[in-house]
């Protein structure tokens, strides 16, 4: 599976639960995570998806710490084997 097709697996997925999926295409921070997932009463959740072999960069992985500390939820999904 291609990373784009796990990417529209993992948007059916969240949004079947209710989470509100936004594909963050173009934004004003580079290395931002690749979803946005919205859902009241939780905290906003960003993606980061990578194809199985995948390897986020090192701006992708500062991204998601800055997130993390400013009081998001944000987490890398690697493709299952």
């Amino acid at each position: 599976m291609s990373e784009a097709s796990y990417q529209r697996k993992l948007i059916k997925e969240y949004e079947a639960e209710g989470w509100y999926v936004i594909r963050l295409i173009t934004t004003n921070k580079s290395g931002i995570p690749d979803l946005l997932c919205l859902k009241d009463n939780n905290k906003p959740l960003f993606i980061e998806v990578k194809a199985t072999k995948g390897k986020p960069s090192k701006l992708q992985e500062f991204r998601i710490k800055e997130l993390k500390s400013n009081g998001f939820d944000a987490l890398i999904m690697f493709e299952p084997n």
